[in-house]
């Protein structure tokens, strides 16, 4: 809670307050249905969609209770359900925050579910017992509602109010959802008193944009006499400038989720707050955002977060054992030190910037999250004389983070930064038992991190892209028998990122279960033999050998039109669509090698066959490389794929998508043989 001045007391919210923006129509009367809205006609233009936003209405103003500011959210949403999987969307979802005694209060709920039975139109009321409470993390519960009777055709309604203590929590908005959107407005009225900062978003154009200010009048009181059991109060009039923001966007198109993005909530249309500073009456501004620095010293000193990365003297034995072990090699005594704690604790899968319980529980539990496995990470390598310290970042699927605003809420990952000699340093995370020392898992690329160290003027952003790269190689022996059919043998490497997601198909689904996938992509294939190698050793690729066949036709054709390489490559181009807004995003680079080698069955010869390639995009940003040699009855294919970038901007998709185009094009070319006469 946020007291407005330290010895004045704000007694009321007189009127005379001017809200010139908000004097503008309401776009959404809850209740009033627009009889359009049941007329399937109108959604003709809509029809590929599950369900279209009708209108999304927000309003946020302040008003006054018991001396304090509180911040008073107002939203009404209607929706038409076009098919069944938007039935979900019936179900609604309100975070609240709270803080020691402090929560927001959720009010003035109500919904109804519009229908058009036998030509009458009916709805049906929200009911009370359809809402629920949930926790969804230390400081934040979810209200959750489901609206009754959906089916398609049907259009739901529902409003509810926000009430909040907590100023710096001031409402975001988004504009824009994976349906489409035909009209979705924020109004936001803000005292001269409240320094917010606005990031606006995305690449949808705002319809209207308006800020005009009005005049408030505050009747403050200070100190006072005292006069037996009364406090007179000498009260004075403040009048304070009131801007009315008012935000617009139309007719906004569903976000489209592409391959090789990190989140939506990096590109989608919104606009968010931060409250920056504050500017009371006759006293100077007071700023209140965080500063890098702030966020430094204080994760450091919480007892959260740099409490539990001090040390982990219940691993004292097993730390000295491995000391003594690699005594002279700091990076061999890293590697080990990770090792040990990721067999102590293994990863539950929840990504979290503070630990969740102590290390020392983690550790008699033998599970945790990423915080509380790398936390005992750093006070294990701590522990082992190393220098090591915390980098805080955001995963892929959190969003990234703006180096310009110091925010601790952008953040939600943790892991070791480890300084060596000669000025090395490493980044290490634990959690993954299949990514080698060193290399991060793949949900951590995700642009910088923040290094934070005792001086906080010494924290530095870290560059997170990896050296680690997505490496296939793959060697091809076929027999091609007179009826099109194969026989051959195959050795597969799998190194870098791919090693790891390999690894880690491995161990969950078992052999038998990961050759049954690998053959359910290849129509026709038959797999009688296979060996795995380097299961167990992250440091390599790993290594697969297998036989297979594959059945031709049911007779000797004088003709054979054969495409091995359809076996082994990508046949659909991973960018369909001809525009992108936001950037390709893999991660890291990549290296992919096939080569083939074809042997002919006895008595044919090749009548036609692609000719080789190399396409080059721009900047030398990547290479694929296709050519095909004949030998003594047979053919050898080479196919080459180098993508020199891990990301790659909205600009440069369109070489991207050709380059794409022409790599599975070639790919796909056949060879024809001939039977000699």
């Amino acid at each position: 809670m946020q007291k407005l001045l330290p010895r004045l007391f704000l007694l009321a919210l007189a009127g005379g307050l001017t809200f010139t923006a908000h004097a503008q129509t309401e776009p959404i009367k809850f209740g009033k249905l627009d009889p359009k809205d049941m007329d399937e006609k109108s959604f003709v233009a809509d029809s590929a969609a599950e369900a279209v936003v009708l209108c999304d209405y927000g309003v946020s103003r302040f008003s006054v209770a018991n001396g304090e500011f509180k911040i008073m959210f107002e939203r009404v949403t209607r929706i038409k359900i076009l098919k069944k999987s938007a039935y979900d969307r019936a179900t609604v979802e309100v975070p609240l925050y709270h803080k020691g005694q402090s929560e927001e209060k959720l009010g003035s709920l109500r919904g109804f579910t519009y229908n058009m039975v036998n030509g009458q139109l009916t709805k049906e009321k929200l009911a009370s017992e359809s809402t629920f409470r949930e926790e969804k993390s230390a400081n934040v519960t979810v209200r959750k509602f489901t609206l009754p009777n959906v089916r398609v055709g049907s259009v739901i309604e529902y409003a509810y109010s926000v009430s909040s203590d907590f100023l710096f929590n001031f409402q975001n908005w988004q504009f824009q959802e994976s349906i489409p959107v035909r009209w979705s407005e924020y109004r936001a009225s803000i005292p001269e008193y409240f320094d917010y900062k606005m990031l606006m978003q995305g690449y949808e154009p705002l319809a209207i944009s308006e800020h005009p200010t009005g005049q408030a009048q505050y009747i403050l009181g200070s100190g006072g006499s005292s006069d037996g059991n009364r406090v007179r109060l000498s009260t004075e009039t403040v009048s304070a400038s009131v801007t009315n923001h008012r935000w617009v966007m139309k007719d906004v198109p569903a976000f489209r989720d592409e391959p090789y993005m990190t989140t939506s909530r990096d590109y989608v249309a919104r606009i968010d707050f931060e409250l920056a500073g504050t500017k009371w009456p006759n006293q100077g501004y007071h700023s209140v955002a965080n500063t890098w620095n702030k966020i430094n010293d204080d994760l450091l000193m919480g007892e959260e977060f740099g409490g539990q990365a001090k040390h982990a003297s219940f691993l004292k034995d097993e730390i000295a054992a491995l000391k003594a072990k690699h005594a002279g090699d700091p990076a061999a005594l890293t590697a080990a030190v990770r090792h040990l704690v990721h067999h102590s604790v293994k990863y539950n899968d929840l990504d979290r910037l503070y630990a969740t319980t102590t290390t020392r529980r983690a550790y008699d539990l033998h599970s945790g999250s990423a915080a509380d496995v790398n936390l005992l990470l750093i006070g294990a390598l701590r522990d082992a004389g190393l220098t090591a310290n915390p980098v805080i970042l955001s995963t892929r699927d959190h969003g990234r983070v703006n180096t310009m605003f110091p925010l601790l809420s952008k953040f939600n990952y943790v892991i070791a930064h480890v300084a060596l000699p000669d000025n090395k340093e490493i980044l290490v995370d634990a959690t993954e038992e299949a990514t080698p020392c060193g290399t991060l898992p793949r949900r951590c690329l995700n642009g910088v991190g923040r290094l934070l160290l005792s001086k906080a003027d010494d924290s530095r952003w870290v560059d997170l892209t990896p050296t680690t790269r997505y490496v296939e190689y793959r060697q091809v022996q076929l027999q091609l028998d007179e009826k099109g059919g194969y026989t051959g043998k195959v050795h597969q490497e799998y190194g870098g990122y791919l090693g790891a997601h390999h690894r880690s198909r491995l161990l969950k689904m078992g052999e038998k279960k990961f050759m049954e996938e690998l053959a359910k992509g290849h129509e026709g294939w038959d797999i009688p033999k296979y060996a795995f190698k380097a299961t167990d050793v992250n440091t390599t690729p790993l290594a697969l050998d297998y036989e297979l066949t594959s059945a031709g036709n049911e007779q000797v054709a004088d003709i054979l039109y054969v495409n091995p390489m359809r076996h082994f490559a990508d046949n659909k181009n991973p960018f369909p669509h001809e525009d992108r807004r936001f950037p390709v995003d893999f991660g890291a680079l990549t290296d992919e090698v096939n080569q083939v080698t074809l042997t002919l069955p006895a008595g044919y010869v090749v009548e036609e066959m692609p000719k080789p390639i190399v396409v080059e995009l721009p900047d030398n940003g990547g290479r694929f490389l296709y050519s095909i040699s004949p030998g003594e009855n047979s053919l050898q294919i080479i196919s080459r794929l180098n993508l020199r970038k891990a990301v790659y901007s909205a600009e440069e998709y369109a070489a991207l998508r050709d380059f794409y185009s022409r790599l599975m094009a070639k790919q796909a070319e056949q060879i024809v043989l001939k039977k000699k006469s």
